[in-house]
């Protein structure tokens, strides 16, 4: 079978995720301290696994709803509303989905007709350009810079609209950059989108994750929720990536449409996941702030070591992870990742993954214990007095 022939060429044309390639080596090797995968080492809360628990001793499962649960949509509704002042119908304006990702994923399939643009604000996470290239659509790379804290400008933005232009996709506080956007930030993109067709996808999975400022979305604004899909999730907040859960907001004609496609493709979310997820919403804020404020413990942990091996290292604001420079290395992202793996067993991502931009640094997550940070930390520290410049 020629199987090149036989599959789809736009199958083919996508690259894998250059996040695994490294952690699929480092699994081949021994002694490895992996500080790559986002993921919370937090277990998931007792009050959220004691629900799943008895959702399954006490209750059939079945099918449910194709938008989700009708209670968990509402206390969906209820933690928009009291968290980020942002009013949703769980009737009409909420889709639970399989994690943020679906929702990303819908919200393109929804929107995008082939050869629309979608702004893509970089360093980003690795999944956005190939799902607008899957729904037909052309990413645009639009990169941020440190020298302005990783936020995009309203300069930036307009100087990237075409006529083509379709859609915003922006996600802050940002993967891998850690960056956050201030309410006087969106302030100026909204002015710049207003009186324009474009919309904006607002991916928020790290809307608990901020340390000194609140989150704030650019849904919030005058005139902005009519335009914007905002996206979010248990997984980050709430330790539940294997959860896999998500919902999107969004006007009620998107969430229509989009409803269409998940109920072909998906049908529902995991029941037992969205049982749980119910009190995840209703008792746990003082689980997520316990997790927040240990995540920013080991976020200062390792500015202060950077600092020490004189690593530049922007301050990271939001999220749980750190974007080092190695440029005092002389070296590439991939070619520093590849040496850190082999001479000290650390495995962390290139900076390229996230976007040309990002060439010139590496990604680290400290969602890992501190333990494992101070002998990360010690092992980079070791290899830098070898290489830097």
């Amino acid at each position: 079978m020629n199987y090149e022939q036989i599959m789809s060429e736009r199958a083919q044309a996508i690259a894998p995720s250059p996040i695994r390639r490294f952690f699929d080596l480092a699994e081949t090797m021994e002694n490895v301290i992996s500080l790559g995968v986002g993921e919370p080492d937090f277990r998931t809360p007792w009050t959220i696994r004691s629900a799943a628990i008895t959702t399954l001793e006490r209750q059939s499962i079945f099918y449910g709803a194709n938008s989700g649960l009708l209670q968990l949509r509402e206390e969906i509704s209820h933690y928009m509303q009291r968290k980020y002042r942002l009013e949703y119908c769980p009737e009409n304006e909420i889709l639970v989905t399989i994690g943020g990702s679906e929702a990303v994923d819908l919200t393109f399939r929804t929107l995008l007709n082939p050869g629309d643009e979608v702004l893509i604000t970089e360093p980003c996470f690795v999944c956005y350009a190939p799902l607008v290239s899957m729904a037909d659509g052309v990413p645009v790379s639009l990169p941020t810079k440190e020298e302005n804290r990783f936020r995009l400008t309203a300069e930036e933005l307009r100087a990237a609209i075409t006529p083509k232009t379709k859609l915003l996709m922006i996600s802050y506080p940002n993967n891998p950059t850690g960056a956050i956007m201030t309410r006087e930030d969106y302030e100026a993109l909204a002015e710049v989108l207003r009186g324009t067709d474009i919309m904006v996808l607002s991916d928020e999975i790290y809307s608990e994750l901020t340390y000194g400022t609140k989150h704030v979305s650019i849904a919030e604004l005058d005139g902005m929720r009519e335009r914007t899909v905002v996206v979010n999730g248990f997984s980050k907040a709430f330790a539940m990536t294997g959860w896999r859960l998500g919902w999107m907001a969004a006007p009620p004609e998107i969430i229509a449409q989009a409803r269409k496609i998940h109920q072909y493709a998906i049908m529902c979310a995991p029941m037992i996941s969205q049982r749980a997820a119910v009190e995840a919403l209703r008792h746990c804020d003082a689980d997520t702030a316990h997790m927040a404020e240990e995540y920013d413990h080991r976020r200062r942990f390792l500015l202060e070591r950077f600092a020490e091996m004189g690593l530049p290292c922007f301050p990271a604001q939001g999220a749980f992870y750190l974007f080092p420079s190695i440029e005092p290395t002389g070296m590439d992202s991939e070619t520093f990742c590849e040496k850190l793996l082999e001479e000290e067993r650390v495995a962390v991502v290139p900076g390229s993954a996230f976007g040309e931009s990002g060439r010139n640094n590496i990604r680290i997550s400290y969602a890992y214990s501190l333990k494992h940070l101070t002998e990360a930390a010690n092992r980079m520290e070791r290899f830098l007095k070898r290489h830097k410049k």
